[in-house]
């Protein structure tokens, strides 16, 4: 089977929709993913994700599943370097969290106190979830929930299957809840992707299972954050997710 999880086009956060750029990034994001043989869509219930997804399934004349969990990736912490207003708990100064040995343990991530204390409504009671974990487990029981419904149960660390297959499926997202999935997938620390890597603006990543011994499966990534179909367009990739790249220059530092 085929995962590929997709970031939304440059956003609108404002509206919760795309910009002009993101609109294009997701009209040339359709002709690529048009392409492909897919099983079935899924998508955010958030504006941006579902408009990037729009236009690929008005292209194939196809549907997506709302998936809850899909949407962005929602705790909330007080940073150490804020203290007037909580912040999403997976943007902090290399400083900060780099100095925090558990961030990097795929087991102990969500131990230290700013990570137990984070917030996060339920979207089905609206009440209020706390500790990070709790948000995390949530993500990962509904994903693991609809591979198990594809054929692939998860056992320990990798995924048992009596009916392994080579579908498709198309997850469209956000860069905070792919890093998540992710990190289960591959059993590494979000918090090192979320802060080590950069999924630009529709930006597609893949990967594949591997049955090496029969039943017995687990998923290799095979390309992270491609943009190859805005460069083959002229598109060039939006900034969005990134930072700047020296003190000194213009771009975003926060």
């Amino acid at each position: 089977m085929r995962l590929i999880i997709v970031r939304h086009g440059d956003p609108d956060y404002e509206k919760d929709s795309l910009t002009e750029k993101g609109w294009r990034e997701a009209a040339i994001l359709a002709d690529r993913i048009s392409r492909l043989e897919v099983k079935e869509f899924y998508v955010s219930p958030l504006g941006r994700a579902r408009d990037t997804a729009s236009l690929t399934l008005e292209k194939m004349g196809r549907k997506a599943t709302v998936c809850p969990w899909l949407r962005e990736f929602a705790p909330r912490i007080m940073r150490p370097d804020v203290s007037d207003r909580t912040t999403i708990s997976w943007d902090w100064l290399p400083q900060d969290w780099t100095g925090v040995d558990e961030f990097y343990r795929r087991d102990q991530w969500s131990t230290p106190p700013m990570m137990r204390e984070a917030m996060a409504a339920d979207p089905d009671t609206g009440e209020m979830r706390v500790g990070i974990q709790e948000e995390y487990d949530w993500v990962i029981r509904g994903f693991d929930s609809l591979l198990a419904d594809h054929g692939y149960q998860r056992k320990g660390e990798i995924y048992r299957t009596k009916q392994s297959n080579q579908d498709i499926l198309v997850f469209f997202c956000h860069f905070g809840v792919e890093c998540v999935l992710l990190s289960h997938l591959l059993g590494i620390s979000p918090m090192v992707l979320w802060h080590g890597t950069v999924a630009a603006p529709t930006s597609v990543t893949t990967l594949y299972t591997e049955e090496r011994r029969r039943g017995k499966a687990i998923f290799r990534m095979t390309a992270f954050g491609d943009v190859s179909h805005l460069y083959e367009a002229g598109e060039e990739p939006a900034f969005a997710a990134r930072f700047c790249e020296v003190y000194g220059s213009d771009d975003r530092h926060d």
